[in-house]
């Protein structure tokens, strides 16, 4: 009896604990969350901010928070600004419910689609004869006659271009989210996006033979570099504002 009172009584004491720092987070996540109208230092217009509210709230529990930008309407072209309007931003009040708000960016297909383009392009020639039909082949147990024929079939093609452009707006989407841009945030964005989908798929791949198992890790993983390459060195083309608070420009 004694010991079913003691468990319970350290499960209430360890919810508290946990319950305490949470609220305390989500009252400051609160605090800084929206979105707020300022006038630009640089242009000395309007423009709409939101700040960073989830980092604010994760490095306040210590009790300071590191305040910061999350977006703009005039990111990503003035992305790498010196945030100068913070202090102002602060003493701003977020946006309420019936007002506009700045909306979500949206990305601009054709790097995307170049990208896609490019990783099915490499596959083609990666398992052409010029490099790993042969193995290719004997890892999957087909002939060369097999090969021909499944080579005229659109099936294979078209699943194949699906999964490059799915791939592809997968990286343009996390980059638009993370707001990041440039060759070496693609490319990161890209790699970290195809380690999570190869664990993912872990038991699964375990099955193939080893050898299809590294001609396919090949391709994929430089199909990715290249993805990434493409979609965060055209990130200043890829995201525009879709929507702008009336009053705030870009």
């Amino acid at each position: 009896m004694f010991l079913i009172l003691g468990l319970l009584l350290f499960l209430v004491v360890a919810s508290l604990i946990l319950l305490l720092p949470a609220l305390w987070e989500r009252a400051i996540y609160k605090q800084f969350s929206g979105s707020r109208a300022v006038t630009c230092p640089e242009t000395q217009r309007q423009v709409a901010v939101r700040l960073d509210a989830l980092h604010a709230a994760t490095t306040g529990i210590h009790g300071h928070s590191d305040l910061r930008l999350a977006d703009c309407t005039r990111w990503p072209e003035r992305f790498d600004c010196d945030q100068a309007c913070l202090p102002q931003a602060l003493r701003t009040a977020p946006y309420t419910a019936h007002e506009a708000i700045p909306g979500t960016k949206r990305i601009y297909h054709l790097p995307v689609l170049l990208a896609a383009f490019a990783a099915w392009y490499l596959g083609a020639f990666w398992h052409s004869h010029f490099l790993f039909r042969v193995p290719w082949m004997e890892a999957v147990g087909l002939t060369a006659a097999q090969v021909k024929q499944l080579v005229r079939w659109y099936s294979p093609h078209l699943l194949s271009v699906a999964v490059c452009l799915l791939f592809a707006y997968g990286v343009a989407w996390l980059l638009a989210v993370r707001n990041r841009r440039g060759l070496s945030q693609g490319i990161l964005t890209s790699v970290l996006l195809w380690t999570a989908l190869a664990l993912a798929t872990l038991s699964g791949l375990e099955a193939l033979p080893r050898n299809l198992l590294m001609i396919e890790a090949g391709y994929t993983f430089l199909a990715a570099i290249i993805v990434g390459a493409i979609v965060g060195g055209l990130y200043d083309k890829l995201m525009v504002p879709a929507t702008i608070p009336s009053g705030a420009t870009p």
